[in-house]
């Protein structure tokens, strides 16, 4: 069944599914800066809008937009910024 989840006061909502291949999230953010931490490796798709992307190891942001996937490897943080609401897809593997 689904699960949802709330981050950041509410700025940060998911809902969490299993597919075929493993565990899943879908969500939305509001315009904000956040930090995330990872258990698992995360493919991170965004849905709608853009998120600027601050990527372990790195110095620069990088900024993807629709259907563009960045990828975090497991027991990492990463920052986002975005400009406006977006929304996202999530793989857990």
């Amino acid at each position: 069944m689904f699960k949802t989840n709330e981050y950041f006061d509410g700025k940060v909502k998911s809902i969490a599914f299993e597919d075929a291949n493993g565990p899943a999230t879908v969500g939305v953010m509001a315009k904000g800066e956040y930090e995330f931490g990872t258990s698992t490796i995360e493919y991170v798709t965004v849905m709608s809008g853009k998120m600027t992307v601050l990527l372990p190891g790195s110095d620069e942001w990088e900024t993807f937009d629709q259907f563009e996937t960045f990828i975090v490897e497991k027991d990492q943080k990463f920052k986002l910024k975005l400009d406006d609401q977006a929304s996202y897809l999530c793989l857990y593997r």
